[in-house]
């Protein structure tokens, strides 16, 4: 096993509260320290993998839209998933390259990028994944993982 990632609703709580990162973490590390923990970026999940002794990644989402405060754009809201791939291409290169991305409502947000999550179940997935590949390969100097997540958020 390389890595951990919650999955989901405890993914989203994690990100927002301190606690439960911090839960989280110190459950990762008791079990294997050497594990990465992965976290939304800049989120309070990896603050507290970090602070416990972790390795950490923070991901960012293709498909996905954020919000403001960089937390991603809640499921229920019918902006929460990009479903131009052009659109959501641009996303990443914007935050690979530039460390930032545009929140809904404009604001520009700062944002590390250390691996990418890539929703499986959409309509034209491999579509998707096989063209964002093509151009994060041709980013100098970027070298990012990308993980293939066919759940719900």
């Amino acid at each position: 096993m390389h890595h951990v990632k919650p999955h989901g609703a405890l993914y989203n709580v994690a990100a927002k509260d301190k606690s439960v990162a911090e839960a989280i973490a110190k459950a990762v590390y008791n079990v294997d320290p050497n594990l990465v923990l992965f976290g939304l970026a800049n989120s309070h999940l990896v603050q507290e993998g970090r602070k416990t002794g972790l390795r950490v990644a923070n991901e960012v989402f293709a498909d996905r839209t954020y919000q403001s405060d960089g937390s991603l754009t809640p499921r229920t809201n019918e902006q929460a998933l990009i479903h131009d791939l052009d659109v959501a291409i641009n996303q990443v290169v914007t935050m690979v390259k530039q460390g930032e991305v545009t929140a809904t409502d404009g604001t520009i947000v700062p944002i590390q990028a250390d691996t990418i999550c890539v929703h499986g179940d959409g309509e034209k997935a491999l579509q998707f994944v096989t063209e964002l590949r093509t151009r994060i390969g041709e980013l100098e100097g970027i070298s990012l993982s990308m993980d293939f997540n066919s759940g719900l958020e």
